[in-house]
């Protein structure tokens, strides 16, 4: 079982109610960022919904045993996993506070699809 995974999965989930109560004081404002179809209101809910959804994917990688803890292909797939499951939604809020990071998006979509590729690796 791959620990820390755990840990991160456990954290983003907690990070994901804690923004989404936060987001919900405001959520009844119809004007709230731009109202419900702006962009900046979309990109929050995104990093909100991101945070538990990538939390859930660490928690299942961390059953999954697979690639077996220890290895350098777990230890590549943990790291970046973990990295790219904060840098989603970070990048879903600072777009959502300003749109210039949305070239940003790139980082966590190669982190987490190298995790995804060295998973996969290591099934086959």
């Amino acid at each position: 079982m791959h620990i820390t995974s755990l840990r991160v999965g456990w954290t983003l989930i907690l990070c994901g109610f804690l923004s989404g109560a936060a987001l919900g004081l405001f959520f009844h404002r119809p004007s709230f960022w731009g109202g419900y179809g702006s962009l900046r209101r979309r990109l929050a809910r995104l990093g909100h919904i991101a945070l538990v959804a990538l939390g859930m994917l660490n928690l299942l990688f961390a059953i999954s045993g697979l690639p077996a803890p220890g290895t350098s292909a777990a230890s590549i797939a943990s790291t970046t996993l973990a990295i790219g499951s904060f840098a989603m939604p970070m990048v879903c809020f600072l777009t959502a506070w300003r749109e210039r990071f949305r070239h940003l998006f790139f980082v966590p979509v190669v982190l987490l699809a190298t995790a995804v590729v060295t998973i996969l690796m290591e099934t086959f």
